[in-house]
């Protein structure tokens, strides 16, 4: 039998190696947590798919003086890019050199913590659980025993677009993510993105920078882009917590964006957003996803300057043009893929034939389509749940996994992007960090103290 003792001295098991499992891994050892972390691609390790990119036409969406590992230091990455005081506002570093900066800081969490941190080249299967302790099971058949388990999964593939099943892997590219998906192009003369996101804007820089001549077109059900931010960095006068709700909320923003530009509007809210999220019901959560998402998403999730000029530039020079309409079909001819779709607010369909399609529709939340062992044991041991919006996992506010039933539990936590249904806002850095500090300092018995600005 296991005793509580002994329970406690096993570690912590974080599955996923990526920006928000390095995160919380290296925040547990400063706390002198013990901290085994499960990664099954070594070069993902301390870095996850956005910050793994090779591509240095990918930068940041945040600036260097907001993207420090820690809430305790704002400064840190500022430090750590040994940047002039007048450079850290408004600098967007390649997003490699932000991954250099996370394995930099395992490296030296692991070299400190000494044997109370392990770090696992393998593939978790699955978790099972007994007299409060938790064993994860490996691939290899190895196992780790650990005290809880937490998945930090990073963001999972794009949904499936039915309409291209069964089309040739030259056509179609089903994860803008693979680093070959644009190579050997350079000789087409269109492709389609399937989105407009921040991801579509990486897969036209990343087209164009890889020799692709052609003209990108990017179909949306609105026709909607990311804005950019401002040249200078942000000036936010802090505001309360608004108890408004529903339609009076965005009227409220609405105003405020009148008076101080909409950048600042909604930068106000950023301390706020989960709160506000979480005193919503369901069905308003539900109305905000299908209403104002898209338009919440483009004013929030903005470009760098530089790489919204870039893109303007390929859509004056009429290489880059966006339309707005719905999926209808695919068909393959010749060696190239005609698109079918509604444009917005007509009946009927209009056709365009393109070399290859992009699907950047944006991360799926369906936990049953996700190819991930270690999700559909858990599913299928009644483990966890979607949650009530199809975005991730099901948590409560501080992480813990609820089973089928709904009921949390102790040994089982999740952190970073699966966790959206709860706190929505946790895709971005300043929000996984604050979020990743408060799960550190829970399992670590501290207590908490928050706050954080923009």
């Amino acid at each position: 039998m296991t005793s509580a003792r002994t329970v406690r001295d096993l570690p912590i098991a974080i599955v996923g190696g990526g920006f928000s499992g390095t995160l919380l891994a290296i925040n547990l050892l400063r706390h002198g947590v013990k901290v085994t972390l499960i990664e099954r691609s070594s070069a993902q390790l301390a870095k996850g798919v956005a910050f793994g990119t090779r591509r240095p036409e990918h930068l940041l969406n945040v600036r260097a003086a907001n993207m420090s590992a820690f809430p305790d230091d704002a400064k840190h990455f500022v430090r750590w890019m040994n940047f002039a005081e007048a450079d850290e506002a408004n600098r967007f570093v390649p997003r490699l050199t932000y991954g250099s900066y996370l394995r930099e800081l395992l490296i030296a969490a692991l070299a400190k913590a000494g044997p109370d941190a392990q770090i696992v080249d393998a593939e978790a299967c699955s978790i099972t659980f007994d007299n409060g302790a938790a064993q994860v099971h490996l691939a290899d058949d190895d196992a780790v025993d650990c005290r809880a388990a937490v998945l930090a999964l990073g963001n999972f593939p794009p949904a499936p677009h039915p309409v291209f099943d069964g089309l040739d892997p030259a056509l179609y590219a089903p994860d803008p993510w693979d680093r070959t998906a644009v190579e050997g192009l350079a000789d087409l003369s269109e492709v389609m993105v399937v989105g407009s996101g921040l991801t579509a804007a990486d897969v036209g820089l990343s087209l164009e920078s890889s020799g692709f001549a052609g003209r990108v077109t990017v179909l949306s059900r609105r026709g909607l882009r990311p804005h950019a931010h401002a040249e200078s960095g942000p000036v936010v006068t802090p505001v309360p917590d608004p108890d408004m709700r529903g339609a009076r909320l965005v009227r409220e923003v609405r105003r405020r964006a009148a008076e101080i530009g909409w950048r600042g509007a909604v930068d106000a809210l950023r301390p706020h957003t989960q709160n506000i999220w979480r005193r919503h019901s369901p069905a308003a959560q539900a109305s905000f996803l299908r209403h104002l998402r898209p338009y919440w998403d483009i004013h929030r999730h903005r470009l760098a300057p530089s790489v919204a000029a870039r893109l303007a530039e390929m859509e004056e020079a009429g290489r880059l043009r966006y339309i707005a309409g719905k999926l209808c079909g695919a068909e393959a001819e010749n060696g190239r893929v005609t698109v079918s779709y509604r444009p917005r607010g007509e009946d009927g369909t209009a056709m365009v034939t393109v070399d290859r399609v992009f699907n950047c529709a944006g991360p799926d939340g369906n936990l049953g389509r996700v190819d991930a062992p270690i999700l559909t044991h858990l599913l299928n041991a009644g483990r966890i749940r979607g949650d009530v919006h199809g975005l991730g996992v099901d948590v409560d506010h501080l992480g813990r996994v609820r089973d089928a039933e709904g009921k949390v539990q102790d040994a089982l936590l999740a952190v970073g992007p699966i966790t959206k249904g709860e706190a929505w806002e946790v895709v971005a850095v300043p929000d996984i960090r604050r979020q990743v500090w408060g799960l550190a300092r829970f399992l670590a018995d501290e207590h908490w103290v928050g706050g954080e600005g923009l």
